[in-house]
């Protein structure tokens, strides 16, 4: 195998760790990030990044289909294709995915609940079929909080508190329902959100090497989301992670008997809520996750590397972590106009002139420190400089 081509919304990490190993990278993504195109052969973006044009809002432009229609245009090229967070392997012809080929009743968060809740701890969860049943459920179980999620998707994007809604807290006929509300319940009427409990705790990954006879975990991570000092606006929207976990023993125990469970290959996220020593199981993710370059920084590995080898049914030996990293994606605080700005630990960098819109992601940064408070405070100086160096648009 020589070419591999990777299909997501973001590429630049894992095309970067495949070029290490001297792979002929290909890459269909979203972003097209001017520091992509180092670590790519050949490539297609759906943003094409121009000065003094707004990169958009990625909520209402992307599709995936877009992705899918310019990842075919290169996949008779390749000899096999890495599936990332916003593509699905049913795309391809089965045989050039590395990795998990089944993955839509795992990305159904309600197929996932239907086919773990026996057997694992989860929170309740509910397929509605209209706007008067959220109520119901709420009302006859006001003990505990709920939220609204999409079924499908990733980063966090659309969760939000189900007692924020107007039409959960007041009844209201269908000619009194607002455009923006009329859209949720066209979408619950039609099966698309899960109402779900809402557990309070704390946020936490572990990432599963699997090569389907065997199941690890290597790494347990805690998430950051919701950020407003990242400038995310969803309120549980993916803003980055920490690594190592301190006391993830349990989690690292149960993550590879979930994996297993699912009969998973290669690199897999599991998230977990913990709550007064409780784990509860939020999701599942059958790929590469956004732990994937603290995992390399923490453990010193090729993270690239380990998920071809699981596919192909060896796990390696991981060491134990060295040291702590810390992720963090920084969005506009403000409508911006992208400078020059490049510096050792920035990464994802728009194309100099570019406009960022409010709540967007701008970067990503990456930092790694032996003590845990450094990470998280290089990481932050690191944002300041992002900020400090954005012109503010109108």
């Amino acid at each position: 195998m020589e070419n591999i081509l990777i299909v997501g919304v973001n590429t630049r990490a894992v095309a970067c760790s495949l070029k290490k190993l001297g792979y002929i990278v290909y890459s269909a993504d979203y972003f097209g990030t001017a520091d992509s195109k180092s670590w790519t052969d050949r490539s297609k973006s759906f943003l094409d990044q121009k000065p003094l044009i707004s990169c958009g809002r990625f909520t209402q432009n992307f599709h995936p289909h877009i992705i899918r229609e310019m990842a075919l245009e290169m996949a008779d090229e390749v000899d096999g294709i890495i599936c990332c967070a916003g593509a699905s392997p049913s795309w391809f012809h089965s045989s050039k995915i590395i990795g998990n080929r089944d993955v839509e009743m795992v990305e159904d968060k309600f197929s996932l609940y239907e086919k773990l809740k026996d057997r694992f701890n989860l929170p309740e969860t509910y397929l509605p079929t209209d706007i008067c049943e959220v109520q119901e459920i709420i009302q006859n179980t006001k003990e505990k909080e709920f939220i609204l999620k999409p079924r499908q998707g990733a980063g966090g994007y659309g969760v939000q508190m189900a007692d924020d809604l107007d039409v959960v807290v007041e009844m209201r006929s269908d000619n009194e329902i607002m455009l923006g509300e009329r859209d949720l319940v066209d979408e619950i009427e039609s099966h698309q959100w899960i109402l779900q409990e809402f557990i309070h705790g704390e946020n936490i990954s572990a990432s599963v090497l699997s090569s389907g006879d065997e199941a690890r975990t290597i790494l347990t991570s805690t998430q950051i989301t919701g950020d407003t000092e990242l400038g995310q606006k969803e309120p549980f929207g993916y803003c980055g992670n920490l690594v190592p976990y301190t006391g993830g023993e349990k989690i690292s125990e149960l993550a590879p008997k979930v994996v297993g469970h699912l009969s998973l290959i290669g690199s897999n996220g599991v998230d977990f809520i913990s709550r007064n020593g409780e784990l509860y199981l939020i999701e599942v993710n059958p790929r590469l996750q956004g732990t994937f370059e603290c995992a390399e920084l923490s453990l010193d590995v090729n993270m690239a590397e380990l998920h071809l080898a699981a596919c192909q049914g060896q796990l390696k030996e991981v060491p134990s972590p060295s040291k702590f990293a810390v992720k963090m994606v920084v969005h506009a605080q403000q409508r911006s106009q992208w400078s020059d700005l490049n510096i050792p630990g920035i990464f994802d960098l728009p194309h100099p002139g570019v406009i960022i819109e409010k709540g967007e992601p701008m970067v990503t940064i990456v930092t790694s420190q032996q003590v845990k408070e450094d990470a998280v405070y290089s990481a932050k100086r690191l944002a300041d400089i992002v900020y400090n160096s954005v012109k503010l648009c109108k």
